[in-house]
């Protein structure tokens, strides 16, 4: 059976770390002199409440999980966490419904960056950066973070770190995993700062250069000016693409290249060889069409294709131009980039590089098998061979991705959106990107025209999308439930 006790412990535990943040966010506004001042002290209070209270309920729990509490808890963890973030906003008012509130916070944790708010720009400080901290927060995984931290707290870390984490891979730089997870937020970390730090050298102010710099190292999306236009220099854009291209990468392969000082380990990688080829191929690509069908020149047409590339395979969802109106078919190539996605083990969402590249390699074994029946073809990634399991798996995932996103459109065309848009808004929220491509739901406008209920259903795909399918799913599975 279900241990609810470690489960509420946990939960309590990780929602003070929740309340400290927000208490970062009151003296924030507190410093602006703003009128969310009131509004996060009274969320801090809320939060810390309800972690006593979780606390209580779990005072007597032992410290192991179960794999299948593992799973559980993750899960919780970022409804609740979803739910105590969205009480700035409504208490502020600058949301009066719970609906929206909700929509917005799961946006966040879940590094989405689909926004419900049409006029960002009249939001407090204090709120702006509470948005761009709830992505950088949820970039790795909120567990993670607290296993980072906080590595005693979640007993069964091991088992968590599975239920939360990304790819089919799980690559570890240290026998312990609470070190090795100190090592990549350090990591995670100091391209925060130093993203920061660039933005404002060149010539940002001080309070856009941290929210940008997180919104971009988490690949979120969410900006501090209305709509995801970059409203930048050309120098700074060309930093933006860096830092998400960075962060698009396995943090445990950037570890190894910076800290280890094997750069070359990086081009010896499979999945990172395939990401950087994408990257290039669709950019080549749309800026060809972007110099031949609308007359760009040659430097915007490479950094608005270059942009619009890696903002979308990272799935940050960030914009420096208006791609809903370039032609149909550089649509079609952002499409499959966001599908794809970037590196497993980095801040982005996505279907994964690897597992594409895995995909490849297994069909094209297949037709290797039809002229040579009795070959042995194992599947390698970086010279290693996958394990036949993990095969099975794959296809599962790509199975079962495949069905959701079907499925999702549909329900979202039978509200009333025509398929176009139903399409990339089912692939935008479980790739987590958060931007369309058509001009309804787009770079240069907000999610707050679709229905209350349609709202609730993009809350949960978001989460689906956010801990890959599967984590989520199973536990609608009678299987999961049994006591055996």
């Amino acid at each position: 059976m279900i241990n609810w006790r470690i489960i509420s412990k946990i939960i309590g535990s990780l929602l003070f770390i929740e309340a400290f943040f927000m208490g970062c966010c009151m003296a924030m506004a507190m410093s602006f002199h703003e009128d969310d001042v009131m509004a996060f002290m009274v969320s801090t209070m809320q939060t810390f409440c309800a972690a006593f209270i979780f606390l209580f309920f779990g005072r007597e729990a032992d410290n192991s999980l179960s794999r299948r509490d593992a799973y559980v808890v993750v899960t919780l963890i970022w409804i609740v966490f979803s739910f105590f973030g969205m009480f700035p906003f409504l208490i502020h008012g600058s949301m009066t419904g719970i609906t929206d509130a909700y929509f917005e916070t799961m946006s966040g944790f879940t590094t989405t960056g689909a926004t419900v708010i049409d006029d960002v720009e009249s939001l407090p400080h204090g709120l702006l950066f509470w948005r761009s901290l709830m992505q950088w927060i949820g970039g790795l995984g909120i567990v993670f973070f607290t296993i980072a931290i906080l590595p005693s707290l979640v007993g069964g870390s091991v088992k968590v770190f599975a239920a939360e984490a990304t790819g089919p891979i799980r690559s570890k730089m240290h026998p312990r995993l609470s070190t090795s997870a100190k090592w990549i937020w350090s990591i995670y970390l100091l391209l925060t700062i130093v993203c920061a730090l660039s933005f404002w050298l060149a010539g940002m102010n001080w309070f856009d250069a941290a929210n940008y710099s997180m919104s971009t190292t988490a690949t979120g999306g969410f900006s501090t000016h209305n709509g995801t236009i970059f409203l930048a220099k050309p120098g700074i854009e060309y930093l933006a693409i860096l830092f998400q291209f960075l962060a698009g990468i396995n943090f445990t392969l950037l570890y190894v290249s910076i800290f280890k000082l094997r750069v070359g380990s990086l081009f010896r990688n499979s999945e990172f060889k395939m990401y950087v080829t994408t990257i290039l191929i669709a950019t080549v690509w749309i800026m060809y069409l972007l110099i031949t069908r609308l007359d760009y020149n040659i430097e915007p047409a490479f950094r608005s294709a270059l942009f619009q590339v890696v903002s979308f395979i990272t799935t940050t969802g960030l914009s420096n131009t208006d791609a809903g109106v370039w032609p149909h078919i550089t649509w079609f190539i952002l499409m499959l980039l966001m599908f794809m996605g970037a590196c497993a083990g980095s801040t982005t969402g996505g279907f994964k590089s690897i597992r594409v590249l895995m995909l490849l390699k297994v069909l094209r074994n297949e037709f290797r098998h039809i002229l040579h029946p009795n070959a042995v073809l194992p599947v390698k990634m970086s010279g290693q061979s996958i394990p036949q399991s993990r095969l099975v798996t794959l296809l599962a995932t790509a199975t079962i991705y495949i069905i959701m996103l079907l499925i999702t459109a549909t329900i979202i065309s039978v509200s009333g959106i025509d398929i176009t848009n139903a399409l990339t808004i089912s692939l935008s929220l479980i790739s987590n990107v958060g931007a369309g491509l058509d001009t309804n739901i787009g770079p240069q406008m907000s999610w707050a025209d679709l229905s209350c209920g349609i709202k609730w259903f993009c809350s949960f795909l978001m989460l689906v999308g956010r801990l890959e399918i599967i984590a989520v799913l199973v536990l609608f599975t009678r299987s999961f439930w049994k006591e055996n």
